[in-house]
């Protein structure tokens, strides 16, 4: 939906909001409608669409509550025979309640934005080591770590796909998946090149080293992309898995490489002992990445960068530093500078998503209030 340009700096027509929410009702019937439940591509659309109009009930509610307040206020600070005493009450309410309307208005605004559908899906990450040798390969163990704590405080599952380790812990390249509701609208502004200056664990004589790695993240193909790929466009090589420590996943011909022939996309998997399983999990990898190479050409086509949060992955692109002597860290795209670089490391990352959210939220109101395309239409 357009947000009327009135919207802004204004009161957001009650009308039009009504207009929206007389929706519930229909999506509500929609999911005991025994042809949207057997329908599983049909019941996933329509449960989104109920669970953002009750978000939007929920924020519409708490917007127009404060409008009413605030009007009973006004009422009795400019009563001239009201009480001394209520009078400065009601004044002190008024500076509280405009202070909470600017974004109470937002969450209505953003609440009338075209749903990202792919936000809900499960997340693909691909962490690679970049220039800094076996530092970088740490850096990328450390990376992998505060997304998986991340991931543990809110209940979500890992499960890797690909890892490449070293002999001291790193990773030259970790590809996995994460499993719940929302991870990849949670992550999808973490591509790009990471840089990370500390005192390696390597460096004896206790010198700051500056290092890097890539992070891409795409969502998770399901079967609504309905993505057919032919034996005859695949390549498949079959090897022994790598690893450390003489496993018996070594001496086994387990590991799966699969090629894309017609796009040269590769997706490998050795996390598994059974070799089918990994050529499962190759695939639905395989699938993610055709998935986001189209998105991200059709995006190019139109002109769509997604405001530069939402990287491509290049290396020269740098998205944020992470500055252990000082416990820094600075996200480059949106000039956030964090002073609790411990905690973030440890999985607390709330603060630095909720600041990439909320300028995207930002930009993309813009976006719409000008009449600009947004990636979401």
């Amino acid at each position: 939906m357009r947000i009327p340009a009135r919207f802004v700096f204004g009161m957001i027509d009650k009308t039009q909001i009504q207009r929206v929410l007389d929706k519930i009702q229909a999506a509500e019937a929609a999911l005991s409608d025994p042809a949207v439940l057997g329908n599983p591509k049909l019941y996933r659309q329509k449960v989104r669409e109920h669970v953002a109009l009750k978000k939007l009930e929920s924020v519409a509610n708490v917007y127009f509550r404060l409008l009413d307040e605030l009007e009973d206020n006004r009422g009795l600070a400019n009563d001239p025979a009201g009480d001394p005493e209520l009078v400065a009450m009601a004044r002190e309410e008024i500076a509280r309640i405009e202070a909470e309307l600017p974004e109470a208005e937002r969450r209505v605004l953003a609440g009338l934005l075209p749903p990202e559908p792919a936000d809900a899906r499960n997340a693909v990450f691909e962490i690679r080591a970049g220039t800094g040798g076996e530092e970088a390969a740490l850096f990328a163990a450390l990376l992998f770590r505060m997304y998986s704590k991340y991931c543990d405080e809110k209940g979500w599952k890992i499960s890797v796909i690909d890892a490449n380790p070293t002999e001291l812990g790193g990773y030259k390249e970790i590809v996995f998946t994460i499993i719940g509701e929302g991870a990849y609208g949670t992550f999808k502004f973490e591509s790009g090149g990471h840089r990370v200056q500390r005192v390696p664990e390597t460096e004896a004589q206790g010198r700051i080293h500056t290092s890097a790695a890539t992070i891409i993240v795409f969502p998770e193909a399901d079967e609504e992309d309905d993505i057919d790929l032919p034996e005859s466009d695949l390549r498949i090589d079959i090897f022994c898995a790598g690893g450390h420590g003489g496993q018996g996943v070594n001496t086994t011909y387990s590991a799966i490489r699969i090629t894309h022939l017609p796009t040269g996309l590769v997706a490998q998997c050795q996390d598994e002992r059974s070799q089918h399983r990994n050529k499962e999990k190759a695939l639905a990898v395989l699938k993610s990445r055709i998935l986001d190479q189209r998105r991200q050409a059709e995006e190019a086509k139109l002109g769509q960068t997604r405001l530069g949060l939402r990287g491509s992955g290049d290396r020269s692109q740098r998205i944020r530093t992470y500055n252990f002597p000082q416990n820094r860290m600075t996200d480059h795209r949106v000039n956030l500078t964090l002073y609790s670089l411990d905690r973030i490391a440890e999985g607390a990352l709330a603060p630095l998503l909720d600041a990439l959210h909320a300028y995207d939220l930002d930009q993309r109101l813009q976006a719409e209030l000008t009449g600009s395309p947004s990636v979401s239409e």
